[in-house]
């Protein structure tokens, strides 16, 4: 029998699915792994760069454990996985630079245990190939090394796929089982929906196999289990919470946000209202060609009579992939991170196929050639959008920062409250708290603002041609950055003049 992680059954692709019982005795593929992880962290680096500001999410999340800020309202949809991960570096430090590059260093390292998971399932080019496939993506890199919790959902969902399907073929191997309890607990850890759309697929394949059904729900329930204390806690129980998440994302329901997620493409992070036109077809030719390479990877694995390594991660992207598609009305690219993660590997599989199933020298060559070059233009594209992405998100993050440092010349300074647009990122980079009366980070009243304004450093922020609330209407006004600053009289006294 031939062994190594490269040994076929007769009509199988030599980068596709090893053959039924074979085992790897040496880890030959884990090289080119470890070269995807190690590309993929560098590239967060150099492209998205070190000192990337934070986005209004980060800057909730991590002022939840900052030492140098208040933490922000924390809305009912919201998490608190993300700001776990992030609290070695942000309990004790506020540089942006050490929390990016820790994160990208993590994101790499858990991409490469995540990948190797699959080493008994697929060949080692195939896993390569969907590492870098997914690794690729403008939003994989975008939010890699980012304080949001999808793309740990994306890693997340693949351990858990991958060590599923070990511990089903193997009920001795233990570090599968861990693997599974893990993979699930981190996942729900992130975004406790997610998870459980993520493992649907997975619960069904366990009706007859309680011990996978019950670590499963195990996993979930130890990572969703702070989610649904806290619920009890804040937000006046489960029931209750979810409602609010619910209320917060437009209501659950019949969406169809195919369109909406087609226009967030080009580079929107958030795309509410999601109006305008979709990017071109260049842009987005990737994004219907993905379940086109999906299925004919599924179909060929079907063919080998291996289907299930193929089959199963393709079956989870789609139950993942739906609620963003057709539950919620509007869109955000990194919503479908878990989906491209796992559809990355019936993806490489089917460009495997492409590349190996031509009979004859010269037709192999073509095929090669051709996928050479639509992943080479793929490459482009993805690396287009990223750099906008990036250059338009920077512009935001540094008008909070001016607007941030005007305050301060107004005398708003720590300890201080601020209001109104824009006021949770500007005052996470001010260091001061954020307060709001009405919209989904409502989380006082105006009496309570009111009084405020006489013990606080204290300023109201409106767009250049908005109004004030009625209580800071006779409070002078200056500009700050872009926006109005309806500063306190207290707050002058505070900083003192001008």
């Amino acid at each position: 029998m031939t062994e190594g992680p490269n040994a076929t059954t007769s009509g199988v692709p030599r980068l596709g699915l090893p053959a039924r019982g074979v085992r790897t005795r040496r880890p030959r593929g884990e090289p080119r792994l470890g070269a995807v992880a190690a590309a993929f962290t560098l590239a967060q680096i150099v492209l998205v760069r070190p000192d990337f500001g934070l986005g209004w999410d980060e800057t909730v999340y991590v002022s939840q454990v900052s030492g140098h800020v208040p933490a922000a309202y924390f809305s009912a949809p919201r998490s608190r996985g993300i700001s776990l991960l992030v609290a070695p570096v942000a309990s004790w430090s506020d540089s942006t630079v050490l929390l990016r590059i820790y994160l990208a260093v993590l994101s790499g390292l858990v991409l490469y245990l995540a990948l190797r998971v699959w080493r008994g399932h697929l060949g080692p080019g195939v896993l390569a190939l969907a590492g870098a496939l997914f690794a690729s993506l403008w939003v994989t890199l975008f939010y890699g090394s980012a304080a949001m919790p999808n793309y740990w959902v994306a890693i997340g969902a693949l351990a858990c796929v991958g060590c599923f399907l070990r511990a089903r073929a193997n009920a001795r191997d233990r570090a599968a089982w861990w693997g599974v309890f893990a993979g699930a607990a981190l996942m729900a850890w992130m975004r406790p929906m997610d998870a459980v759309y993520v493992v649907l697929p997975l619960l069904a394949l366990s009706v007859r196999r309680p011990r996978l059904l019950v670590v499963l729900g195990m996993g979930l329930a130890a990572g969703a289990g702070e989610w649904v204390i806290e619920a009890y806690t804040s937000y006046g129980g489960l029931a209750q919470r979810l409602s609010a998440a619910s209320a917060i994302q437009g209501g659950l329901g019949w969406h169809l946000a195919v369109a909406d997620q087609l226009r967030s493409l080009g580079g929107r992070t958030l795309c509410r209202p999601c109006t305008g036109a979709a990017p071109g077809p260049v842009v987005t030719l990737w994004w219907f060609v993905l379940p086109l390479l999906a299925v004919l990877g599924a179909v060929a694995a079907v063919r080998a009579r291996r289907a299930l390594p193929v089959l199963l991660p393709l079956a989870c992207a789609v139950t993942a992939a739906v609620p963003y598609l057709f539950l919620i009305g509007y869109a955000a690219p990194r919503f479908l991170l878990p989906a491209y993660a796992l559809l990355a590997l019936p993806v490489a599989h089917g460009l495997a196929h492409l590349v190996t199933a031509p009979a004859g020298r010269t037709a192999r060559t073509v095929a090669v050639g051709l996928v050479a070059i639509g992943v080479a233009g793929h490459l482009a594209v993805q690396y287009v959008v990223l750099e906008h992405t990036v250059d338009s998100s920077a512009a935001s993050r540094a008008e909070w920062s001016r607007t941030a440092a005007a305050l301060r010349t107004l005398g708003v300074r720590q300890p201080c409250l601020l209001s109104g647009y824009d006021a949770v990122p500007i005052a996470f980079y001010s260091g001061c708290g954020s307060a709001q009366t009405a919209g989904h980070d409502a989380s006082t009243t105006v009496a309570e603002l009111g009084r405020a304004a006489h013990r606080t450093s204290f300023a109201v922020l409106t767009p250049p041609e908005g109004r004030p609330p009625a209580y800071a209407r006779t409070w002078p006004a200056e500009q700050a950055g872009g926006l109005r600053a309806y500063v306190a009289p207290g707050a002058r006294q505070a900083g003192g003049p001008r």
